[in-house]
C-alpha cells in the first residue's frame, strides 16, 4: 500500500497546550523544542504552554509555533514507526515551510528561523496597513474572481469547495462583502485578523523573506513537495525560493494541491496540527481520501496503531 502524504496546518490553527503533552512525555519531542527555544533567544514552548492568546495567536510567534509542533509530531511518528517515510508532502501557507522541512529542503534550525522572520515580517506589514479578509461560502470560482476584480481585492485562499478567502484593504473588503449577494455568493463572512494576508498589502513582507531565502541552504526535497503557489511538486533550487516567496503575496491554491496528490494516486493522508482542519477541508475536496489526524499523544497513538 502506499505510504500516506503528510499535511501541515496553517496559522489560525493554534492553540493553547499545543505539543504539550508530547514535550512533556518525550524526550526527543523536549530536544526539539529546547532546541527551538534556543535558536529563537526566547521560549516559544512557555507561549505555546501557556499563552496568553494574544500572544500565540500574534503572526510573530503562531507561526513558528505550528512550524514546531507539525516537525515534533512527525519526528515522533517516525521514531515509533521507523520504516515510515511519507510518499509527499503540503502544507496550508505557513505548513508549506514545515513540508519543506519535513522534506530535508532545509534544516530544522533554519526553518525555524525563516518561519520566524516570516511572521515578523507579516506582522510589520499588518501593522503598516490598514488590511482585512473575508471568508466566501458558496458561490462559483469565476463570479468570485469578478468580485475580487470589481471590488480590487486579491483572492487569499481556495480552500475547499465553497469556502474561498479574499483579501485586500479594509475598506475595499468591506465593499466585497457588501456586493458578495450580488455575485451568487450564498455568505460574506469578515474575518477577525490582523491583516491582509496572502495580499498585495504582504509584498514588503515578500521582500524582505525573499532576501532570507536567498540566503538560506536549499536542497532538493527527499520527497515531493506541493507548493501553494503553484499546486505543483518542486524540486529545484529556484523554483523552490521562488514558490515560497510568491506564496506572501499570492493566492493559496489548496483545493488544486490537494486534486494534485489525489490525481496521483494519493488517498491516504497524515495531518499534523493541532485540531482537524485540514481532515475537514479534505473531506470537502476529496470525500474518498481518508485523513489520520495527529496533534498529541492520544491521536499519534492511534496513527500508529492505524499505520502500523
Amino acid at each position: 500500500m502506499t505510504q500516506p502524504a503528510i499535511l501541515f496546518s496553517g496559522q489560525g490553527a493554534q492553540k493553547i497546550g499545543m505539543a504539550r503533552d508530547w514535550i512533556e512525555s518525550s524526550a526527543t519531542a523536549r530536544d526539539l523544542a529546547n532546541k527551538a527555544d534556543q535558536a529563537l533567544g526566547y521560549s516559544l514552548t512557555e507561549i505555546m504552554f501557556e499563552g496568553p492568546t494574544e500572544s500565540l495567536t500574534a503572526t510573530s510567534k503562531c507561526q513558528p509555533a505550528l512550524y514546531l509542533h507539525g516537525l515534533i509530531g512527525l519526528t515522533l511518528l517516525k521514531e515509533r514507526l521507523p520504516n515510515f517515510q511519507p510518499s509527499a508532502a503540503a502544507g496550508l501557507s505557513l505548513g508549506e515551510f514545515t513540508a519543506h522541512a519535513a522534506a530535508g529542503t532545509f534544516s530544522f534550525i533554519d526553518g525555524l528561523k525563516l518561519v520566524s522572520q516570516r511572521g515578523t515580517f507579516m506582522e510589520e506589514a499588518c501593522n503598516a496597513t490598514n488590511g482585512s479578509m473575508a471568508a466566501l461560502i458558496g458561490g462559483e470560482v469565476s463570479k468570485i474572481e469578478e468580485l475580487a476584480r470589481v471590488t480590487g481585492v486579491d483572492i487569499a485562499n481556495l480552500n475547499a469547495p465553497g469556502q474561498i478567502v479574499l483579501s485586500g484593504s479594509a475598506e475595499k473588503i468591506d465593499d466585497a462583502v457588501a456586493k458578495a449577494k450580488e455575485f451568487g455568493i450564498r455568505r460574506a463572512i469578515k474575518l477577525n485578523v490582523a491583516g491582509a494576508y496572502h495580499s498585495s498589502l504582504m509584498s514588503s513582507a515578500q521582500e524582505k523573506l525573499a532576501a532570507e531565502l536567498n540566503t538560506t541552504t536549499i536542497t532538493t526535497p527527499s520527497i515531493p513537495v506541493v507548493a501553494n503557489y503553484t499546486a505543483q511538486p518542486v524540486s529545484s533550487e529556484a523554483e523552490i525560493r521562488s514558490t515560497l516567496t510568491s506564496q506572501v503575496t499570492g493566492s493559496v491554491r489548496w483545493i488544486e494541491s490537494i486534486q494534485h496528490l489525489v490525481a496521483a494516486g494519493q488517498t491516504r493522508f497524515i495531518e499534523i496540527g493541532p485540531g482537524k482542519v485540514i481532515a475537514g477541508l479534505v473531506a470537502k475536496i476529496a470525500p474518498e481520501a481518508t485523513v489520520i489526524s495527529v496533534e498529541d499523544v492520544p491521536s499519534l497513538e492511534a496513527a500508529i496503531e492505524e499505520l502500523s
